[in-house]
């Protein structure tokens, strides 16, 4: 377990680093009106894929931790509540294929800036 705590606690230094670059670029890309192409769904697919990641590594160690005896505290649930929130709301992007690329760059800025938001809130619960 100590391998998978490592892990999960690592993995959102990249997820962060990948959020700064998809904000800087879909902001970017919504300011030169450009149009939103493969390297911008590579963003904003990698983003929700290390999420995806970390909600997953989350999950099992929440039940196997949970089960092995530290039990299922309040702030322990809110913390997979939230961030399970957060893990669905980086999936936005993929879901705006119909709009124009200038709202589809703003929306999915926003989904992002989103995101980390909750991510935020989710750690803070467990401090």
């Amino acid at each position: 377990m100590d391998i998978l705590l490592t892990i999960h606690s690592f993995l959102p230094l990249l997820i962060i680093a990948v959020a700064v670059l998809a904000i800087f670029k879909f902001a970017i890309g919504w300011l030169m009106n450009s149009s939103f192409k493969g390297m911008d769904r590579g963003l904003a697919s990698g983003f929700s894929g290390l999420l995806d990641m970390q909600a997953l590594l989350g999950f099992i160690y929440f039940f196997v931790t949970g089960f092995g005896g530290e039990g299922f505290p309040a702030f322990r649930i809110f913390h997979l509540i939230i961030m399970l929130a957060a893990a669905a709301l980086a999936h936005v992007p993929s879901r705006l294929k119909s709009l124009g690329d200038k709202l589809r760059f703003l929306y999915s800025l926003f989904a992002i800036l989103g995101t980390l938001v909750l991510l935020f809130v989710g750690v803070m619960v467990l401090l």
